[in-house]
C-alpha cells in the first residue's frame, strides 16, 4: 500500500508526459495532496474547479437515472489531457485522483492502465 505522496509521485515518474498530480476531494473542493504544477498552472485551483465538473457530472447521471459508475472524465486540451479518476473501495467514497498529462508525449491508455494500478494501491 502507498501513502498518498509515494502514490502523487509515482503519478509524475511512472506516467510519460505526467506534469502535476493530486488527489482531491470533491464534498469540499479542496485538494488533500498536490505534486508538480507550476506558477502558470495554479494546482489548488484546477483541482477546486475539476470538482465542479466532477460535481455536474454525478447530478447528470442521477437526473437522467443511469446507475453506471464513472472511472475516468477526460478533457482534451491543444497541448493537455486532464485526467480525473473518481476513487473506488474502502476510504476513497469523494475522491478523485486528478492528472495532468502533456498531450505531445502521453499515452491515454497507458496513463488511465497506471492511474488504475496507483489507485489500487493507494491507502487513503
Amino acid at each position: 500500500m502507498a501513502n498518498l505522496e509515494t502514490a502523487l509521485k509515482e503519478c509524475l515518474s511512472s506516467i510519460d508526459g505526467a506534469s502535476a498530480a493530486a488527489l482531491v476531494d470533491y464534498t469540499s473542493g479542496m485538494a488533500l495532496g498536490t505534486l508538480g504544477g507550476s506558477k502558470d498552472f495554479n494546482l489548488e485551483v484546477a483541482a477546486a474547479g475539476n470538482t465542479d465538473v466532477v460535481r455536474a457530472k454525478l447530478r447528470t447521471m442521477e437526473l437522467l437515472g443511469l446507475k453506471e459508475e464513472i472511472e475516468d472524465i477526460l478533457i482534451t486540451l491543444s497541448s493537455q489531457y486532464h485526467l480525473i479518476r473518481l476513487l473506488k473501495g474502502r476510504g476513497g467514497n469523494g475522491l478523485f485522483l486528478y492528472l495532468v498529462l502533456d498531450a505531445s508525449r502521453a499515452n491515454l491508455a497507458m496513463a488511465r492502465h497506471q492511474l488504475r494500478r496507483i489507485e489500487t494501491e493507494l491507502e487513503v
